[in-house]
């Protein structure tokens, strides 16, 4: 089942227990970092640590791998359109996916790997977002087990009647789209009842109270920090190698 509750104490869930906000803003560091650069080599050496900052993120295998997935098909297929009509080949190709993968993972990091509640309110008092866009946040990440379950219930529920696809590729797109379908009807009606809840709730309707205060130390900003170093370094090492592209070079 998957679940976006993190655990907590320890060095190995040394990442988990930052303030949301200090890790967001690490990876917005790192993302906005990254999009002039081009080449394989900068996008690699962030990627690489941010691969080993997983273990120390409290998020489990199942999860990243769920969550983690369209990412890797994302970078996947960006490094194919490159490939087939980019004008720099292989080298290019590479370049894409990498950096398309270290853009993306460190924000699956900060979401995946943090508190929903947590994240709101490091949010609203943090980073001084208003509490709409904050509380539809909240929402949002409170909702994605809850679709993965309604998807797994929609996939046996078809089955049970039937809708298999077999080894025929095609029919299998169409019911993938179908369960597709169904999942967003069920998406929207969601949405909706949480909508109507939080309006009877009286939220956006004027100041309000809060029961938790997001705690910022030292170590979050160290973790913005070393974001900076990473990036200081991917930028550093690929100019030594005579790799850097930049953008619009």
């Amino acid at each position: 089942m998957l679940t976006l509750e993190v655990p907590r104490g320890g060095a190995r869930h040394w990442l988990a227990a930052r303030n949301p906000a200090a890790k967001l803003l690490a990876a917005l560091v790192l993302g906005l970092g990254l999009v002039p650069a081009v080449d394989a080599v900068t996008g690699g050496v962030v990627l690489a640590v941010v691969l080993a900052s997983v273990p120390f993120s409290g998020i489990d295998r199942r999860t990243l791998l769920v969550l983690g997935g369209p990412f890797v098909l994302m970078g996947l297929s960006s490094g194919l359109v490159n490939y087939l009509y980019g004008e720099h080949g292989a080298e290019g190709a590479v370049g894409a996916a990498v950096r398309l993968l270290a853009i993306a993972l460190p924000g699956l990091l900060a979401a995946a790997g943090s508190d929903p509640t947590e994240m709101s309110d490091g949010l609203v008092q943090r980073l001084r977002v208003p509490e709409r866009p904050a509380m539809a946040v909240l929402a949002a990440l409170r909702l994605i087990p809850l679709l993965v379950a309604q998807w797994r219930t929609v996939t046996l529920a078809r089955r049970a009647r039937g809708l298999a696809a077999g080894y025929d590729p095609i029919r299998g797109a169409g019911l993938f789209f179908g369960r597709l379908f169904a999942l967003l009807v069920r998406a929207i009606r969601a949405g909706t009842l949480m909508a109507t809840a939080m309006d009877a709730r009286g939220f956006g309707t004027g100041p309000r109270t809060r029961a938790r205060t997001s705690r910022w130390v030292h170590a979050d900003t160290l973790l913005i920090a070393g974001a900076c170093c990473v990036l200081a370094v991917a930028y550093t090492v690929s100019a030594r190698l005579g790799t850097l592209v930049l953008l619009f070079s």
